[in-house]
Order: C-alpha cells, then sequence, then structure tokens
C-alpha cells in the first residue's frame, strides 16, 4: 500500500465510523433522543478528525468540537464560520451519558442535533474526496 492510499485509507475509515453513527443517531431520534444526541456529537468528531488525517495534521484525543473545528479552519479558514453553530454537540459527548443530568432532551433537541451533524458531514464532505466520503468517482 502507498502512502497515499494508506492515507486515503485512514480517512475513509473516520468518515465510515462517523456515518455509523449518523445512523445510528437517525435510529435514536424519535425514541431514545440522548442516546441520539451522543451518536450527533460523534459523527461531528469523527469527520473533523476525519479532515485533520487527510491533512496529515496531528490529532489529539479530545471530545471538544471546538478544539477540532479550530484545527481545521486552520487548514480551510472557511470551515470556522461554516462549524460554528456544530460545536454545541460537544455538550452531548457527556451531558447525558451519566446519571445526574440535568433534563432529559426531547426529539425536537435531537432533531437539531441531528441537522447539526448532517451539516458537518456537507461541509467535510465537500472538502475530502469523494472516495473518502464513500462515493464513487473519481478523486478531487
Amino acid at each position: 500500500m502507498t502512502p497515499e492510499e494508506w492515507l486515503l485509507d485512514e480517512t475513509r475509515q473516520w468518515v465510515l465510523r462517523a456515518s455509523n453513527d449518523l445512523r445510528a443517531a437517525e435510529i435514536c431520534v424519535s425514541e431514545l433522543p440522548a442516546e441520539a444526541l451522543y451518536h450527533c456529537q460523534q459523527t461531528a468528531e469523527k469527520l473533523l478528525k476525519g479532515f485533520l488525517t487527510w491533512n496529515q495534521k496531528p490529532i489529539r484525543k479530545t471530545h471538544e468540537l471546538g478544539e477540532l473545528a479550530a484545527a481545521c479552519a486552520e487548514i480551510d479558514a472557511t470551515l470556522g464560520l461554516a462549524l460554528e453553530p456544530a460545536i454545541a454537540l460537544s455538550q452531548y459527548a457527556w451531558r447525558f451519558r451519566y446519571p445526574g443530568a440535568p433534563y432529559e432532551p426531547d426529539a425536537d433537541e435531537a432533531g437539531r442535533g441531528l441537522a447539526l451533524a448532517r451539516l458537518v458531514r456537507t461541509e467535510i464532505g465537500k472538502r475530502l474526496p469523494k472516495a473518502a466520503m464513500g462515493e464513487t468517482g473519481e478523486s478531487e
């Protein structure tokens, strides 16, 4: 495997895992909104890490989307503004994962989270090769 093939494969793995999280969020959104929101955050996190991987930038272990979005914006300045709304998903990495949550989210909140996760997928998808996004066709 060439270094270019490895890079594409590694990026594709991040995107695939993000796609699986997005699918889980879609399945859970109505009946398990807290779990859906967790998967929305995970979708965004993995897509941002995929973008950083593709651009050969080191990835620190973090769930903080603001930090990851800032690193992505250093590569592509247009991502800063595009990703800003989705930074709110960071709280869902932990907020409802343990007993003592401040409240139980509802399907409407989960739907808003799902829209933000899809926004991240769209914006990152514009900036990665189609092959990395699991699409057929030529790489950009």
